[in-house]
């Protein structure tokens, strides 16, 4: 489910289809995006697709700060998107909140 709004949000799914601790990937208008649920109930978005070797961000390991690419370890940083290796570039991060149980992305 993924609906446009005049403001670029888009409203990808329901907050009950995440897992505290990992990330799930949406298409968003041709754009691979990935949303983690956070331990403290927060969300996260930014590209899913790691920038080293196109590895699946949302398949990675999450802490409060970063999620790690399950191919090569390396850490991206959830409020910045820069890499925490300074030899691979940054992925694109995106607002993201919860209202009224519906996941909502910024694009």
């Amino acid at each position: 489910m993924t609906a446009t709004t005049d403001r670029g949000q888009v409203t990808v799914g329901s907050i009950s289809d995440l897992t505290p601790g990992e990330g799930r990937t949406y298409a968003i208008d041709g754009a691979q995006i990935a949303v983690f649920l956070l331990a403290d109930g927060t969300v996260r978005a930014m590209d899913a697709v790691c920038p080293h070797k196109a590895g699946p961000l949302a398949d990675g390991q999450i802490d409060s700060s970063v999620v790690t690419c399950p191919l090569h370890q390396y850490a991206f940083r959830f409020d910045t998107g820069a890499c925490t290796a300074d030899t691979v570039g940054p992925v694109r991060v995106y607002p993201a909140h919860v209202a009224d149980g519906a996941v909502i992305v910024q694009l």
